[in-house]
């Protein structure tokens, strides 16, 4: 090549390269100049690549995301935090995008191969559709996060298969740095990998400040190229010497150079010490780099090395499960065997790293090895951190454990450590509390006392998780009267939120409207057809059937409203949908049969009884039945065959069967009013059949009835016409009978709070709502009925008969 035109793309490159490149070249006094402009620059590549949101509730969410039951509200106990939420496995891809970075080398490679090196060091590279997990988070405050790597400070074991992020070498100056850098432009590519990890070394010996002008410089960008082309060369320790040194570099994790890094080591790993595994996933951990295919391969041969895990090895194993989202399902075993046999061992910050990682991994063990776990944990209570507790908390709350001594424990724990638990420890302890339906004012009242004081730190998602324990468990407002107002301001305050994550403003105004408190303008903003048409893009969260939860409680319990609605053609979608789902699970269910049936032999039949959904946005059931003023079995009009139950506020116009406009005529009333004989009735093939009924309408003023000879006065044609300004002597004829609603209710022990006789907030809104309708709920609580399955027909008869009777008493002593 001429020296003219090399001199020539020099100076192009030159001309390329930022100003602190340049600065680099130029003096030392110039290197702080743009200290601020690349540190925004930085942060704003980091931003960028930070994973938009892994919703559950979510709720479920509060439930990765779970497939929710349509019967069951779509809250946030199931539902993952971002941090915390399953990842889906992505195959690292490169973005192709021109560099004007790229510098030839002198060795002789591929086309190919340099075409993808210099697609490789793109400074703006990502991977297409990758999630980048930072060890960093860039926009969390103190507070809210404990430190997820204290359990390695617990054994010296920790060092060997560990980086430690606080221990520095020493720092060098930076013109050492600045002779490196001059060093590569020299050597170019006649480098060793030797030399390479050498400068590499060198230059993560800078403070943090001076490694912001480093990572701009085009020679460090040259240097990362040439350690590309020797990846086959480097020794094993050399190789996680220069992943050590991009740690201390602070290098970009979306960087497009680390996939080519991952596929090194995932390729190298069967020569890999077991330590050196360990070690080599930590520092992709404190990179921040998720790399799936390196677990993977690691996961095939942990099984390899399991007679060396000891507590140490078990514990940061399962931390690195837990940050990469993924735990094996046959490793579940065998990790849990040497769990048991190391269990006694454990320390206090071990204990919560293990409870964590399984989280986080979605995974658990036995019910049996979970329990002997927190038994652990209740030993080392006095000795664990907030996060550490507040990580047990989240296992319990992921395997359905109710530990009691450990429960018991929170009510006294969590008091005296609430002022340290930041919003997010906050939140998990009251999310924890309410997926166990586990209520305890000890523990619910310390965290709506602390709250307002840590509110400024409060995320949509944490006020929308709060507001959702609260309400499921009950709590009311007059209970805690500074902690429902704050929640609710923060819920304003950051309405914009709820654009990109509609599911965590549906979820706080459900918890709200479980203790009977509704913020018109926030529902307005969640029926909006704008919001509604945003969530319905989220049908894996299910949050048309939580709107339409919403709607109709909206509906029933504001009956003055006057904001939007959902479409009645999505009422009735989402009604017959639930419905169909009910007909295939809940009616099945041998305790509803078995209530429906006795119910029916006590009566009088199948048309007493009516199983439908009466109030079809709450997603259950309820038995039917009408009594009248006599206390006697009414036939249900209905009892064709329905797919679903009107909606509230057709439900509330039907006082007993049936509304008409006009008057219906018996035989009985015809022959009173034309004086002739009663018209015989025509036999029936059922006995408790209502007779037909027959609208009758004046055709022209006037007209006489039946032709017989009797004319219609301006009253009676004013009662036959107008039923609502009946006169007197005509109401007292065909008054209509006072009929009794009662809905009978078959309860399981998820309708309570644990061990308490106190309803769940979505079935005590239910309760409420019947009232409001003019139901009269009569239960079948669970400790009573199921017991009454295996007992005699007698019994069942006598029991459920007692209920509807005794209860229809107590009512109108009430």
């Amino acid at each position: 090549m001429p020296a003219r035109v090399l001199i020539r793309q020099v100076a192009a490159l030159r001309l390329c390269a930022p100003p602190s490149s340049r600065a680099v070249c130029k003096a030392r006094s110039l290197c702080s100049r743009r200290e601020d402009g690349e540190q925004e620059k930085e942060e704003e590549t980091r931003t960028v690549h930070q994973p938009a949101n892994a919703l559950v509730y979510n709720p479920s969410a509060y439930y990765q995301k779970n497939i929710q039951q349509p019967a069951n509200l779509a809250g946030p106990e199931m539902e993952e935090e971002e941090e915390e939420a399953s990842r889906p496995v992505l195959n690292t891809t490169f973005r192709l995008q021109s560099n004007p970075y790229t510098v030839n080398s002198s060795r002789h490679i591929s086309s190919a191969k340099n075409a993808l090196l210099s697609l490789a060091f793109s400074r703006q590279g990502t991977r297409k559709g990758g999630t980048s997990l930072h060890f960093h988070p860039q926009n969390t405050q103190p507070d809210v996060k404990g430190d997820t790597r204290a359990f390695q400070r617990c054994r010296p074991e920790y060092l060997n298969m560990t980086h430690d992020i606080f221990q520095h070498p020493p720092a060098v100056h930076f013109k050492e740095a600045s002779l490196v850098l001059h060093k590569v432009t020299l050597m170019k590519g006649n480098m060793e990998p030797s030399d390479i990890t050498n400068f590499l070394c060198k230059l993560s010996q800078l403070s943090p400040e001076q490694t912001r002008v480093i990572r701009g410089d085009t020679r460090f960008y040259m240097l990362l190229r040439y350690s590309v082309e020797n990846l086959q060369h480097f020794t094993n320790p050399e190789l996680m010497e220069v992943l050590r040194t991009f740690v201390r570099l602070g290098l970009s994790p979306s960087h497009s150079i680390l996939g080519l890094y991952e596929t090194e080591f995932s390729r190298r790993a069967e020569k890999l010490e077991f330590h050196q595994l360990l070690l080599v996933a930590d520092l992709w951990r404190c990179l921040g780099r998720s790399v799936p295919h390196y677990l993977e391969r690691m996961c095939d041969l942990i099984s390899q090395h399991f007679g060396q895990m000891g507590p140490p090895e078990l514990v940061q194993f399962l931390y690195v499960l837990g940050e990469g989202r993924r735990c094996p399902a046959h490793l579940l075993q065998p990790l849990e065997n040497i769990l048991m046999r190391h269990l006694d061992k454990l320390k206090a910050e071990e204990v919560g790293a293990i409870c964590l990682g399984l989280f986080k991994s979605q995974s658990s063990f036995s019910e049996e090895a979970v329990r002997k776990l927190v038994d652990r944990a209740c030993a080392l209570l006095e000795q664990m951190s907030e996060f550490a507790v507040v990580n047990v908390l989240k296992l319990m709350r992921f395997s359905h454990l109710d530990h009691r001594p450990w429960l018991e424990a929170m009510g006294l724990e969590v008091p005296r450590r609430a002022p340290q638990m930041g919003v997010q420890g906050l939140m998990h302890v009251a999310l924890a509390c309410s997926a166990l339906h586990y209520r305890d004012e000890r523990i619910l009242l310390a965290v709506a006392e602390h709250l307002p004081q840590v509110a400024s730190h409060c995320r949509s998602k944490d006020a929308a998780k709060l507001l959702w324990a609260f309400g499921t468990l009950g709590v009311l407002p007059n209970r805690c009267p500074r902690f429902y107002p704050c929640l609710v301001e923060i819920l304003r305050e950051r309405v914009d939120e709820f654009q990109r994550f509609p599911e965590h403003l549906l979820t706080a105004l459900l918890g709200l409207a479980f203790v009977g408190q509704f913020p018109h303008d926030l529902l307005s903003v969640a029926l909006s057809p704008e919001f509604i048409n945003r969530a319905s893009r989220f049908q894996e969260l299910e949050l048309k059937k939580d709107l339409f939860t919403l709607d109709g409680t909206v509906t029933t319990e504001l009956p003055g409203w006057t904001g939007p609605r959902l479409s009645l053609a999505v009422r009735e979608d989402i009604s017959k949908q639930l419905w169909d789902f009910a007909q295939s699970d809940v009616c099945q269910k041998l305790e509803v049969i078995e209530a429906e049936s006795v119910l029916q032999e006590l009566l009088g039949g199948d048309a007493f009884v009516h199983k439908r959904m009466i109030l079809p946005h709450m997603r259950s059931i309820d038995l039917e039945v009408h009594l009248d003023a006599n206390e006697q079995p009414l036939p249900l009009c209905s009892r064709h065959k329905v797919h679903h139950s009107p909606a509230p506020e057709e439900e509330s116009a039907l006082p007993g069967w049936e509304t008409h406009s006009g008057v219906t005529l018996t035989d009985d009333l015809l022959a009173q009013l034309t004086q002739a004989k009663k018209i015989p009735e025509e036999p029936s093939p059922k006995p408790f059949q209502r007779p037909v009924l027959r609208t009758v309408e004046p055709q022209i003023e006037r007209e006489s009835i039946l032709s017989v000879g009797v004319d219609l006065t301006d009253g009676l044609l004013h009662a036959l016409t107008k039923p609502g300004t009946c006169s007197p002597s005509f109401n007292s004829v065909v008054s209509r009978p006072k009929v009794i609603r009662l809905a009978i209710q078959v309860t399981n022990r998820n309708h309570y709070c644990y061990r308490t006789q106190q309803l769940l907030g979505l079935h005590a809104m239910k309760r409420r709502q019947l009232a409001l309708l003019g139901y009269r709920v009569v239960e079948l609580p669970h400790w009573e009925w199921f017991p009454l399955l295996r007992r005699s027909r007698t019994e069942k008869l006598a029991y459920v008969h007692c209920k509807i009777f005794s209860s229809n008493d107590s009512a109108k002593r009430t």
